[in-house]
Parts: C-alpha cells; structure tokens; sequence
C-alpha cells in the first residue's frame, strides 16, 4: 500500500543541469506529509569514471526548510554516512601513584556505503545518519540504482547504527568502548525515498582521472505505511 505520509520530492529527476548527473545517496527527511531541501556534498574512492567499477563513498549535507504537517517535526537538520564523529567520553583508572579520571574524545568510523558503476550507471547501498535541530536522530538503510540521469532510492528506518573506534586522545590505561551506537529517536519504523542532484566541480572528469567528489542538492522525504 503507499505509504500514508511519503511525500513527493523536488523535481530534480530528469531535469538535470549540464553537465550534472543523478547517483545515488542518503534519504531522509521530514514526516508527516513534509519535505526537506538538501545541500552537501559527496566523495568516491575510487573516483567515478566511464568504465564500471567497485566503489565506496561518504557524504555530508545539511537538511534545511523543512515542511511537514506534524506540527513537532524539525525544520532542519544534518545528514551524513561514512564519515567520522567524534565524540566526548569519562575515563579512570587507578595506578601506584592514585586514581585520575578526566574527560577525553574519542573518533568512530561510521559504516561506509559501497557501490557498482560508473558516471552512466550505479548502484548503492548503505547506513545514513541524520541529526535533527532539535537532538533527535534517524538512521536510514537505503539502496539505490541508477540510470543516466534518473536514480530509484528505496529505505527504511532502522533501530540504530553501530561505528567503529578510529582513535582517541585518552590515555592507554583507560581506552573508550570499541564501538558508539547511534539510536533512532524519530520516526522509528517508517520509510525513505529520494531523488537528488549530484554534480561534479568538472564534467570532463568522468573520463579523465574520475570524479573524487561532487556537490548534491533536491528534496528528500520520508514516511509511514498505513
């Protein structure tokens, strides 16, 4: 059944730029019948080319004029996966010359999306995180496939999300749990969908050298089933 509150997205789907092209990214937004303006950027290793090839990838934006009939919903936000989040932590311990404790930081890697394609075609799959203005979180897993200058995004929003300890700045005695659990506290249970713009600071890339990184903007949105 469509969902009651999915929300139709900005037309940014075959309605392209010159020189821009549609891949696939992270969907999240607003409910209650909202939508949310995206704007960010994105960054491939290896970078995209003609020939199809494996990939991973990392993005970053920022969710803003956010419009939804629920009269709580945020108006903005961030959203982001595969990047790092650094994070504060308590640590103690006890050695010959007394107890210390202190508060230190403390870097985790977020699941890092993976990929197949090329400029023409591609498809994706992984975790994105979105933190709300008003300190809510949403995590969503989305996958996605692509054809010129058209991507289909489907997801759903999942319980939480697991990252990895990267490095931290506390002492060796006393090092910060492995792993950091970030939890959905909005919109839990429901659905993702998405079509966004992305565009290279050079066309031409896509066949000499490979695009590394790209701008990103559209309208994104998220709802319940009935």
């Amino acid at each position: 059944m469509v969902t009651r509150r999915l929300v139709a997205l900005a037309g940014t789907a075959g309605v392209v730029a010159l020189g821009a092209w549609i891949l696939p990214a992270p969907a999240v937004a607003a409910t209650g019948g909202g939508l949310c303006q995206l704007a960010g950027n994105a960054a491939f290793s290896p970078g995209l080319s003609t020939t199809s090839q494996n990939f991973t990838y990392s993005f970053s934006g920022a969710l803003s004029g956010c419009q939804s009939s629920d009269a709580t919903a945020p108006q903005s936000g961030t959203v982001e996966a595969g990047v790092t989040r650094t994070v504060s932590y308590n640590w103690t311990y006890t050695d010959s010359t007394g107890t210390h404790s202190g508060t230190s930081s403390a870097t985790y890697q977020e699941p890092v999306p993976t990929g197949s394609g090329s400029c023409a075609t591609s498809s994706t799959s992984g975790i994105s995180i979105a933190t709300w203005s008003d300190g809510t979180s949403t995590v969503v897993s989305y996958s996605t496939t692509g054809v010129a200058a058209a991507v289909d995004l489907s997801g759903s929003v999942v319980p939480s999300a697991t990252l990895t300890l990267v490095s931290y700045t506390g002492p060796t005695q006393a090092p910060p749990a492995s792993t950091y659990t970030v939890t959905t506290t909005r919109w839990s249970g429901d659905s993702a969908a998405g079509a966004l713009t992305f565009q290279p600071p050079d066309p031409t890339q896509c066949s000499s050298g490979g695009v590394t990184s790209a701008l990103i903007s559209g309208g994104i949105g998220l709802g319940s089933a009935t």
